[in-house]
């Protein structure tokens, strides 16, 4: 560990955070860098910090603190250091592990990779965590936002995100152009244009294997109800519906007494109706349209319910798989309209990358927008909490913006450390500060009675609901 980043020194009194056998070793004042922002992320970081402080100061009587170290990015990393993301700020947050920051801008002009998508690939921060769920009063343009309670795992690292691209009209495109028509699809129909750029959507095993895990390892410790895996495996069958049968290949391999999927959970249930249901009864449950369909097929389903019954039939039967993680999966598009309609079947959702994040900025927009969203990039023993929204450059300075995805951030940070009082301190607070209407003018603008008021004052008094 360095004694300072960027030329700035180090805290004397905190101590790194460790990782020994999977598990987070947290010192009474843990140094966590920052990273303050770009734009308004300068107004809504030090109110963020305040309501932190507060909040771990309230929770332990001072026997606990955050040693708070910044680190530079973004246009204040550029303007001291002509770099936009230093190499001193990496080393840092993978010195000490867990790191915060505001949201950073996306340089002007191009050739310069979003800073965001570098931190999380160098740092292999393959999980996107972005729990979504609606707070009491907060505006909402459904009528049904109490119901939206969603933590959805976003893979990180892979699919269009990965940046392999070819620029249409270059040499390379060309290259890979030929390859792929005269090599790959040299005896079909198929051909790519001369005139297309093209890009390569890599989805690995590895990838989605430990995604999922982390999805429905979070399910079973939450005691959450339901994990789907979002996929369009309908269509990309050897990406997306790679995602998808890895996805369950890890359900059933690692979690087999502490899962049951939706096929399984239909025949279990049926036979809980009538134990008598013979195989081939049980198959036309799980494919009513199977007398329809050719007799391979039929023959195939009555196998896996034979399977099922074999395998499972004594731990999961007679209503034991109802106290159980139910894993299922969704075609990407229908549960875009499911999280509109139907909040309320789903718990936790595994996604890859594109997938995932339109969805989560969807189910934002159903709970108050981004401004309210939090998210975290979370890797092996490393995490990185940001502000979920744009730096909002024009209306930095003011002292208007809404602080909550940062403040939010910051708690699933202290979950993260385990200082789960304080972070419930701040929940609470920030809550109760939302129902007695004294809100920012995001909020207050669609909320009748409002009490409008600046970042800095919208975090005051949520110190004061501490």
């Amino acid at each position: 560990m360095q004694s300072s980043y960027n030329g700035i020194n180090v805290p004397v009194d905190g101590q790194r955070i460790d990782y020994i056998a999977g598990a987070y070793q947290v010192p009474d004042q843990p140094i966590i860098p920052y990273i303050e922002g770009d734009g308004a992320g300068r107004d809504i970081w030090k109110n963020a910090r305040a309501v932190f402080d507060a909040a771990v100061e309230k929770a332990y009587d001072g026997k606990r603190r955050v040693q708070w170290y910044e680190i530079l990015a973004g246009e204040k990393a550029y303007r001291l250091h002509n770099d936009w993301l230093p190499q001193d700020s990496v080393q840092a947050c993978i010195d000490f592990r867990v790191s915060i920051k505001g949201p950073l801008t996306t340089p002007i002009g191009g050739g310069i990779r979003s800073l965001n998508v570098t931190l999380r690939q160098t740092m292999d921060l393959y999980q996107c965590v972005r729990p979504v769920k609606h707070y009491p009063g907060v505006p909402s343009p459904m009528k049904n936002a109490d119901d939206v309670d969603v933590v959805i795992f976003r893979e990180n690292t892979e699919d269009i995100y990965a940046g392999i691209e070819f620029k249409e009209g270059s040499a390379d495109v060309k290259k890979l152009r030929d390859f792929v028509n005269n090599e790959l699809l040299g005896n079909t129909k198929k051909k790519l244009r001369d005139d297309a750029g093209l890009g390569i959507k890599p989805i690995s095993v590895h990838g989605s294997k430990r995604l999922v895990r982390a999805a429905i390892q979070y399910a079973i410790d939450n005691g959450r109800r339901v994990m789907t895996i979002v996929h369009k495996g309908n269509i990309q069958k050897f990406t997306e519906g790679a995602f998808l049968e890895w996805g369950y290949e890890v359900a059933k391999g690692e979690f087999r007494d502490k899962i049951v999927t939706e096929r399984e959970s239909w025949i279990f249930a049926a036979l809980d109706k009538d134990a008598s249901l013979t195989p081939e009864a049980l198959a036309k449950v799980v494919e009513p349209g199977i007398d329809y369909a050719p007799k391979t097929f039929g023959d195939k389903v009555i196998a896996e319910v034979k399977d099922v019954l074999a395998a499972i039939g004594e731990t999961h039967g007679n209503g034991k798989w109802k106290s159980l993680l139910l894993v299922n999966d969704r075609i990407c598009d229908a549960m875009f309209q499911d999280l509109l309609l139907k909040p309320k079947e789903y718990d936790v959702l595994a996604t890859t990358n594109l997938n995932g994040d339109y969805l989560s900025d969807a189910a934002a927009a159903q709970v108050g927008g981004l401004g309210i969203a939090p998210g975290s990039n979370i890797g092996d023993g490393y995490a990185v909490f940001e502000a979920t929204h744009g730096t909002a450059p024009r209306l930095a300075d003011q002292d208007v913006v809404n602080p909550g995805s940062v403040i939010l951030s910051g708690v699933m940070l202290l979950q993260l450390i385990g200082w789960n009082e304080a972070a419930d301190l701040i929940e609470q607070a920030m809550t109760k500060t939302i129902e007695q209407k004294v809100v920012t003018v995001d909020f207050a603008k669609e909320m009748d009675g409002a009490i409008q008021v600046g970042t800095s004052a919208f975090a005051a008094r949520i110190v004061e609901n501490l």
